[in-house]
């Protein structure tokens, strides 16, 4: 009978760890291992009024290349083959492979004097992930838990985070924030959750092991009532909760009509951008969706048109569907990438690492539509107008979801951090 009861319990618990990573983004171990942060003094910096409630952040890895993409230079020896068209506003062009987002200009914030200070992927992934450079001592948060750090889930159903893409690892994760600040990481956006229903017990079963498990363990918890041990039995009762909720059918990509998943693409980053919409709708905070490939050392000409016409595809069909669904007013669109490539042209026909300009866009979340910002000179290769540093680009973001930027919060090292590491936005974004 004992022996019995522990291959239950141990049952029990490998299943409920899995359930719980699954739907919470942990692992029930680090509970009981990793620190906690804690709040220090605001500084003063006024939060935003009216600010957006979420951030989908479409991360382009390798180095988006900018002047085949949102900063062509027409005539000029450096632009290659690209073409450059109109948008639907007034003197904003973009490249020639979008033609989806060009319709959609109106809606589109383009910022064309990025620069960073990393010209190599994982330090120029991890500094746009979090404002700071890449240290062996710690790990930073990324913007979706600092989101869920300062203003908490929306649905308590759901995970806070979600990250959609084939390479967690490039993800702005919880850094040293508690383990319940992890995204929930998603390989394949048609997949849907694993773990996320019960296998080989029936659901009168499960509930009577879980009483019995917490009958057992009632003696442990009223001796150790500290904050560690309660942490993990909630992990346990949010992961059944979320387990039993009627809006995991978010995941379900089923639940769309043929028409529309057509619409987003028949690939991963299409059908991630749908999955983006839905969580959103469900009230999933932020939401990630990598895209790689965009590191273009050889035959440019050929790998950007293929690449663009994917992100131009799910780009469109995302804003389109928020628009008509009334949800891009409090949902910020970030479309970014670690660095540019370089203006002039290798000998491979392709472009190199470009940390020193690039671009990136912002839509919806209360930015102005129709515009573009800064400005790099005739080849594209300097910052000549109105120049935004990674900081500056985060606090940006930060500003739009009403995140407060002076915050101190102390890392359990009683290491002093702010969300955008004294970042200015830009506040000639905001409409």
């Amino acid at each position: 009978m004992n022996s019995a009861f522990k291959t239950d319990e141990w049952s029990r618990r490998r299943f409920m760890e899995g359930t719980a990573k699954t739907f919470l983004g942990v692992g029930a171990l680090g509970l009981t291992t990793r620190g906690h942060s804690a709040l220090g003094p605001n500084l003063g910096l006024a939060e935003r009024a009216g600010a957006a409630k979420h951030v989908i952040y479409l991360y382009m890895s390798g180095g988006m290349t900018h002047l085949d993409t949102f900063d062509t230079k027409p005539g000029h020896e450096n632009q290659g083959e690209t073409k450059t068209i109109d948008t639907n506003v007034d003197d904003l062009k973009i490249s020639g492979y979008l033609p989806r987002l060009a319709e959609q200009g109106d809606k589109l914030a383009v910022i064309r004097s990025l620069t960073s200070t990393a010209g190599a992927h994982d330090q120029g992934n991890y500094l746009m992930h979090t404002s700071y450079e890449q240290r062996a001592t710690i790990r930073h948060p990324g913007i979706g838990a600092w989101a869920l750090k300062f203003k908490g889930r929306l649905n308590p159903n759901l995970p806070g985070s979600v990250y959609i893409g084939g390479d967690s690892r490039i993800n702005g994760g919880g850094g040293f924030f508690e383990p319940e600040f992890e995204p929930l990481a998603i390989n394949d956006p048609q997949g849907g959750l694993k773990n996320s229903k019960l296998r080989g017990v029936k659901q009168d079963d499960f509930d009577q092991r879980l009483t019995l498990a917490r009958e057992f363990d009632s003696e442990f918890h009223q001796r150790y009532n500290v904050k560690q041990v309660r942490a993990y039995t909630q992990m346990y009762d949010d992961a059944v909760r979320i387990m039993q909720s009627r809006d995991l059918q978010a995941f379900d990509l089923t639940k769309e009509d043929e028409m529309t998943r057509k619409r987003y693409g028949d690939n991963a980053f299409g059908q991630g951008c749908l999955l983006a919409r839905r969580l959103i709708e469900n009230d999933v905070r932020a939401v990630e969706v990598g895209y790689g490939g965009w590191d273009m050392h050889n035959n440019v000409f050929v790998a950007a048109p293929e690449r663009c016409e994917v992100l131009d595809q799910a780009m469109s069909a995302l804003i389109t569907d928020l628009d008509r669904r009334g949800k891009l007013e409090d949902t910020l669109i970030v479309l970014t990438t670690e660095f540019g490539r370089t203006p002039r042209i290798n000998q491979n026909a392709g472009r190199d690492h470009y940390p020193k300009a690039f671009s990136s866009v912002l839509v919806g979340g209360g930015i102005k539509g129709g515009i573009s910002y800064g400005r790099t000179d005739e080849g594209g290769e300097n910052v000549v107008e109105n120049a935004v540093k990674i900081q500056d680009f985060n606090a940006t973001i930060a500003y739009a979801l009403g995140l407060p930027l002076d915050q101190i919060l102390y890392s359990p090292s009683k290491r002093p951090f702010t969300v955008a590491q004294k970042g200015v936005p830009v506040l000639d974004l905001f409409a």
